[in-house]
């Protein structure tokens, strides 16, 4: 939760449920970044995602936001920036073992 463009994410989902590709529009986000904060937001129980086949048979992935009550304390707020720092510091080894930056 404590990434902005997570918050966006959320935001959006409030008006409803949409598609990746749609919502990966109007938040302006490449798919791939967009999949990486939907599957940390999954995790977290805030969204969840749906595989539709449209009347065309194209495979559709819907997200919609989860009933939730979030409550943050510190100690909430510590273990996600710990999450977060994991997550990054992998991120980061993955890339070096492929050789990108």
């Amino acid at each position: 939760m404590g990434h902005a463009q997570r918050l966006r994410v959320i935001a959006e989902l409030a008006e409803g449920r949409l598609y990746v590709s749609e919502l990966a529009r109007r938040l302006e986000m490449s798919r791939p970044l967009l999949y990486m904060h939907l599957e940390r937001l999954e995790k977290a129980g805030l969204v969840v995602g749906h595989l539709e086949l449209s009347q065309e048979g194209k495979a559709l992935k819907y997200f919609e936001l989860a009933p939730f009550d979030l409550r943050l304390n510190l100690d909430t707020i510590l273990a996600a920036a710990d999450q977060d720092r994991i997550a990054t510091e992998a991120m980061g080894t993955a890339a070096d073992s492929t050789g990108k930056k």
